[in-house]
């Protein structure tokens, strides 16, 4: 029976606190003989251990030198152990020189100093409820911090990843401001589920559902709402780190199955207290621009004269601008003997390279962290932020055809054409589903204001030593309102203009309780793990509109006052949802000797989303490990630094459906009403919308991983190698009913499976250390082969293409056999003598036709890599990285737009369709003619800085200048703008992959930049 928290609630703990707090001090007053001296008694000792550059340092070993006790830090770096006066404490941590330090009072302070040749393989990572050292890591994760990704000028911290951990995907589905981007790890594991990780910012997980208002349809198609990762000023981050295989994701359960990444944010560190302030100055302009007929070229084609217009316009030109953006961030850090604090406000203004685009964004950050009590029994932390941001959109709906895109109307507008006309207004293309594009900007305005909330905070209690109860609550609260107006024009999309307000309301809470329990045994180490969570999601919108409004240039704008002109009406209906998860969680770490590693966890999820019979799924992992650098026979090899071999096993889950499609629907309606009286009036009869089925669960991901992480030659060289083998399992579609059902379609979980499996490789090196250059080098790169087994019907399709005469064509099939999201299309083979297109006939039947199409491979990139590289010259610093990919494809949606029969049509074509000598007649057709490689190289990054001492002026500590460009260049055959995109045309909820339709371009970037340290 689903139910909420009734067994271990916060309220019953406040009494066992209370206990614990005072039984130290009982237990102290009662138990020592008074005889004995002060110098004699065991008294709990606390301290911090940190790293040279004051960070806290976790999991370091405290032992007493005379009795051998042992204690360890925890995530603060903070310590307690029993120890007399006089004592001495010996402080030790992998890659650190050890220190021994007498004791004489409490607290202690230790600062550790790094080994030459320290390996990264030493370092502490955070994974799910906690942190481990990598040594003793035995599932597939990757951490990036804050000096990997400084580089730049990026809106959200996905964009921060991109190129930097093996198996993570980083796809743009539009280059403008805020946009929504596609995150994949380890392939495409579902098919109407999406693909994107679950986010955890500072201990909250985040939805993966919209937080600001999508564009509703004014004439222009809608628009997408905008990318829930932007609110985050990217500058607080500290840390990422990637959940890659089920042992690392299982404690996240339903949630896991495309993995999962752990956002920290910055915290103050031991020292000075630190003010820093960061801007940049940043100019943008469109990647590249398509290789469209010039006017003299298009008036030289052989055109009709008719479409020889007089003028000479550069379209793209026209819309595209270089555009300017700015970012000013400060922030206050610092660190006491018993606390933390850090502080951050900023202000980003970026102007889109289309006209009238922007995104603008404040964000304020307050993170803090306090202990009470005697030796910081209870420590305090709370993260805030606060962000609200500013867009302003262009038409540019996905799902608008051929006539709402901004971006093609600038695409096909005949070359000969003029801007404006002989009275200075812009010039009246006088077509159907064809407008000038200057003038379909001006006619529109879209701004969508988002206001957002993310706050937590936790609550640490040490009972015992080593045994730690923790609570935490987060809220995540968004309000957005989007304003849409069409001012009356003269095209034939909403002639008469319109105006539409669309809210959009969510609410995520969280409440979890967990105990940590960390002890030894001999040489057996222990780390037990034990939890309850409960999150509770609600999301609400409205709309309203005015049709027949004012001109444009009126007082009043209807945004302002939506009754000063018009007539109301409701152009959707309003929503409200609400889903809960109430979860339960364990984990044991286990490791002997330092040698041999083991981890086990099980989540066991509820979900208001599921089935009656459903509602909890459960989800294990387990993993070994086996540091063979630690085993006697390897200690005579001392270039062997860390060699480590691991293995893992579990399941994760994939919940992100619709809400309530497990319950029966109904509706009233005619078609399904009756004649109840003489008067002969038709009554509404019930209509059953959809066929309940109890019997829904969640989607299931297996996955085995086996790796072997390594540091050689005094980290010389270091890296890991992974093998993954994913399938998702008990895949919930919309397919057709069974017999005899009161639907022709229904929710239901099918036998179909999706496999991928691939290996992945990073390496590192520190290929020059010395007193005045230092150069280091990574590289990853990762395979991936998927494909789908097992549907129960023939074919899924989704991938709806654009395009005059293209209603209801698809792009993308899933079948069985083939890769998820293969292509379904004519195979095209050349052009006749005529000049004709010529297809494949697959069934010889003299005749092209839709039996004919056929199935080509695949959207997924088979292969990815990132090259990542810094370099320091005493006070220069020079970073540059690489990212690409191989072995995929693309439909180039906008290519069939600008096909050879618009030279019959008044609009312009691509040069190279023209160049190829195809008939204007010839009519288009979706064909591999436009499936091309979306093969690429990109220098995708570039970096040079100088940092000055300030040693002169006390006030200042360091002053850093740099030069940084994005998107520098890129080498492809592909002809779209940018061949790492992918706009979202999915059909019926099933996700379409690997389409490029008029896709806002991608911008290349130059940056000027300050970083000051007071």
């Amino acid at each position: 029976m689903y139910h909420k928290i009734n067994a271990f609630t916060f309220k019953k703990l406040i009494p066992v606190a209370i206990i614990f707090l005072m039984a130290g001090q009982v237990s102290a007053e009662h138990i020592r003989p008074v005889h004995v001296s002060l110098s004699q008694v065991k008294e709990p000792i606390s301290g911090t251990v940190t790293d040279q550059d004051g960070s806290a340092v976790a999991g370091a070993t405290i032992t007493v030198v005379e009795t051998g006790t042992t204690a360890t830090t925890d995530d603060s770096g903070n310590f307690t152990i029993q120890a007399v006066a006089g004592q001495t404490l010996s402080v030790s941590y992998n890659g650190y020189e050890t220190q021994n330090i007498k004791v004489t009072g409490s607290p202690v302070a230790v600062s550790l100093k790094s080994k030459k040749g320290a390996t990264s393989i030493e370092e502490v990572t955070l994974v799910g409820y906690g942190t481990q050292k990598k040594s003793d890591l035995t599932g597939a994760i990757s951490q990036l911090k804050a000096e990997n990704f400084k580089e730049g000028m990026n809106i959200s911290v996905d964009n921060l990843m991109q190129g930097k951990v093996a198996g993570v995907r980083i796809v743009q589905t539009s280059g403008e401001p805020g946009a929504g981007v596609n995150v994949s790890i380890r392939g495409i594991g579902s098919i109407r589920s999406g693909s994107t990780p679950l986010f955890v910012v500072d201990g909250v997980p985040l939805s993966n559902d919209p937080v600001s208002a999508s564009g509703p349809n004014v004439g222009l198609g809608n628009t997408q709402a905008k990318n829930p990762l932007n609110f985050l000023n990217t500058s607080d981050i500290e840390s990422i780190t990637v959940l890659k295989d089920a042992s690392a994701a299982a404690i996240y359960g339903a949630r896991g199955s495309n993995g999962v990444v752990l956002v920290t944010t910055k915290r103050g560190k031991r020292g000075e207290p630190m003010f820093t302030y960061d801007t940049y100055l940043g100019f943008s302009s469109v990647i590249k621009k398509l290789d469209l007929l010039t006017a003299d070229e298009y008036r030289n084609a052989g055109i009709n004269k008719l479409y020889d217009h007089g003028g000479n316009t550069d379209w793209q030109d026209e819309i595209y601008r270089n555009a300017v953006s700015s970012n000013h961030a400060v922030s206050f850090s610092k660190a006491t003997e018993t606390g933390n604090y850090f502080a951050s406000l900023s202000h980003m203004d970026q102007d889109g390279i289309v006209l009238n685009s922007s995104f603008k964004r404040t964000t304020a950050r307050l993170n803090a962290e306090e202990s009470f009590f005697d030796n910081k029994r209870l420590k305090v932390k709370l993260n805030l932020t606060a962000s609200d941001i500013k867009e302003t959109g262009i038409p540019n709906g996905a799902n608008a055809g051929s006539d709402g895109q901004v971006i093609i109307h600038a695409l096909m507008a005949n070359p000969t054409r003029s801007v404006y006309d002989d009275t200075g207004n812009y010039t009246n293309f006088n077509m159907n589903a064809h407008y000038n594009p200057l003038y379909l900007l001006s006619v529109y305005n879209d701004k969508t204001s988002t206001f957002r909330v993310l706050g937590n905070t936790e609550a640490t209690l040490r009972i015992l030593p080593g045994l730690n109860y923790k609570f935490n609550l987060g809220i995540d609260k968004t309000m957005s309102e989007r304003n849409t107006t069409m001012f009356p024009n003269l095209t034939d999309r909403t002639p008469k203009g319109a105006y539409v307000q669309a809210n959009l309301d969510s609410y995520n809470v969280l409440l979890e309780h967990y105990l940590t329990y960390d002890f030894s045994l001999n040489k057996h180490n222990f780390s037990v793990l034990g939890g309850f969570s409960y999150q509770k999601f609600k999301n609400s919108g409205t709309y309203f509109g005015v049709r027949n409004i004012a001109d444009q240039g009126s007082p009043i704008t209807p945004d302002i006052n939506p009754g000063s002109s018009g007539d109301p009406f409701i152009p959707a209906p309003g929503f409200a949802q609400e889903n809960e998860l109430q979860s339960y969680f364990g984990r044991v770490n286990y490791n002997f000797n330092k040698k041999y590693l083991m981890t086990a966890s099980l989540r066991a999820d509820g979900s208001t989303r599921f089935g009656d019979n459903n509602k909890y799924g459960y989800f294990p992992s387990v993993a070994v490990g086996w540091t063979v650098s630690n085993e006697n026979f390897l200690q005579d090899l001392p270039w062997i630094n860390e060699l480590k071999i691991r293995g893992s096993w579990g399941q994760t889950g994939n919940q992100e459906v619709p809400n309530k499609i497990t319950k029966a629907s109904y509706s009233l309606a005619q078609s399904a009403g009756y004649y109840m009286y003489d008067n002969l009036n038709l009554i509404n009869g019930i209509l059953i919308n959809r066929t309940p089925y109890p019997d829904l669960k969640w989607e299931t991901v297996e996955q085995s991983n086996i790796g072997t992480d390594f540091s050689l030659w005094k980290n010389r060289l270091y890296g890991s190698v992974e093998y993954y083998y994913k399938t998702t399992k008990d895949a919930i579609l919309y397919i057709p009913a069974p017999a005899l059902s009161s639907t022709a379609m229904m929710w239901r979980n099918a036998d179909g499976q999706i496999v991928n499996k691939g290996f992945e490789v990073t390496l590192g090196s520190e290929i020059i250390r010395n007193q005045n250059f230092t150069w280091n080098l990574d590289v990853n790169g990762a395979t991936v082969n998927n494909v789908v087994k097992g549907l129960p019907v023939s074919a899924i399709y989704s991938g709806e293409v654009s395009g005059p005469g293209f209603s209801g064509v698809t792009a993308n099939i899933y079948a069985n056999g083939y890769e998820a999201g293969s292509f379904y299309m004519y195979n095209y083979q050349g052009i006749d003598a005529n000049g004709k297109y010529i297809y494949e006939d697959l069934n010889g039947d003299g005749k092209i036709d839709p039996s004919d199409r056929k199935v080509f491979q695949g959207a997924i990139p088979n292969f990815t890599f990132g090259i990542n590289s810094y370099m320091k010259y005493k006070k220069f610093d020079f970073a540059f990285s690489f990212i690409g990919q191989t072995g995929g494809y693309l439909v180039n949606n906008t290519a069939l737009d600008l096909n050879i029969n618009n030279l019959a049509s008044d609009r312009n074509v691509l040069k190279n369709f023209y160049d190829s000598g195809a008939s204007f007649t010839n009519q288009p057709q979706l064909s591999s003619l436009y499936l091309e490689k979306s093969d690429f190289i990109r220098l995708n990054n570039l970096r040079l800085g100088y940092t000055f001492d300030m040693n002169q002026l006390k006030f200042l500590k360091s002053l850093n200048l740099y030069v940084s460009a994005q998107n520098v260049f890129t080498i492809t055959n592909y002809t779209g703008y940018d061949p790492l995109v992918d706009t979202s045309k999915a059909v019926g909820g099933n996700q379409s992959l690997g389409i490029d339709y008029t896709t806002y371009p991608s911008a290349k970037t130059f940056i000027l930049g300050a970083t000051v340290k007071f």
